[in-house]
């Protein structure tokens, strides 16, 4: 429907937000913490080095899941910062100011509320920029719903083109537009308050089969030596495995609750 919105290729230069980039650091950190995951997994369930050699290539697997994960928070970050942008656009329009130019003065709100290098503030600054280069607002804010992966800016592009391309009441448009993205994340956050034990309880319950295994091996020595080093114990061991990555998966979508 919106496609002679598209922005040309020469000015998406934005930022994918359904995509993470590791930085160096990062990179080594999460490799270091997937190494490890290998090797507790490798010790409890099979007693082996081959068993960690063999496990070890999973690390890419672990990567992506990180990957996953950061950008969801990313996203997240961004949903909320583009909340109050909304908010501030809103409100430079109610004082007089024309779409375009309160869009330009909500980045001086925003550098203000969350700092200069905060994601809104490099899309708002990318927007100026767009401005500045004759690029109207509705493309602009169109390639911004597209790379963020965020419905609420998604929904809110499609509002945001239908009233300016049919000439609606931009002023009240805004305002409404926000006060329903803030009833969304207000919602959201009261449904992470009340499964954030719910959430605590769950990486506990992930930790204590280490644990008790740990426990017993340490008070009983030998007592699971027939489970190691021999076909039945692998297979077994590799059942009970597949068996709790299955209920860390399942207990992992029990507590992730979307608006």
């Amino acid at each position: 429907m919106w496609k002679n919105l598209k922005p040309q290729e020469s000015i998406r230069k934005g930022v994918d937000y359904g995509e993470y980039n590791l930085s160096g650091s990062e990179y080594i950190l999460y490799s270091a913490e997937g190494l490890l995951l290998s090797g507790i997994i490798s010790y409890f369930f099979y007693r082996s080095i081959w068993a960690f050699l063999i496990l070890s290539p999973f690390l890419i697997i672990f990567l992506k899941v990180k990957k996953r994960e950061l950008a969801g928070k990313r996203k997240q970050e961004l949903n909320m910062q583009f909340k109050d942008m909304v908010l501030s656009v809103s409100a430079n329009q109610k004082a007089g100011y024309s779409v375009e130019n309160a869009f330009r003065e909500a980045y001086r709100d925003m550098s203000m509320l969350y700092g200069k290098e905060s994601y809104i503030c490099r899309e708002l600054d990318y927007i100026a920029k767009g401005l500045d280069n004759n690029i109207v607002l509705e493309k602009l804010l169109y390639d911004l719903a597209v790379r963020s992966h965020i419905q609420d800016i998604m929904q809110f592009a499609d509002v945001f083109i239908i009233a300016k391309r049919s000439g609606g009441n931009m002023t009240e448009i805004l305002s409404e537009t926000a006060d329903t993205i803030e009833q969304k994340i207000s919602v959201d956050k009261e449904i992470q308050v009340l499964v954030s034990s719910k959430k605590m309880e769950q990486k506990i319950m992930n930790v204590v089969p280490f644990i008790i295994i740990f426990y017993i091996d340490i008070t009983s020595k030998g007592f699971f030596d027939a489970l190691y080093h021999n076909l039945i114990g692998i297979v077994v061991m590799t059942i009970c495995l597949a068996i709790y990555l299955a209920a860390l998966m399942i207990s992992k979508k029990l507590v992730e609750i979307e608006v």
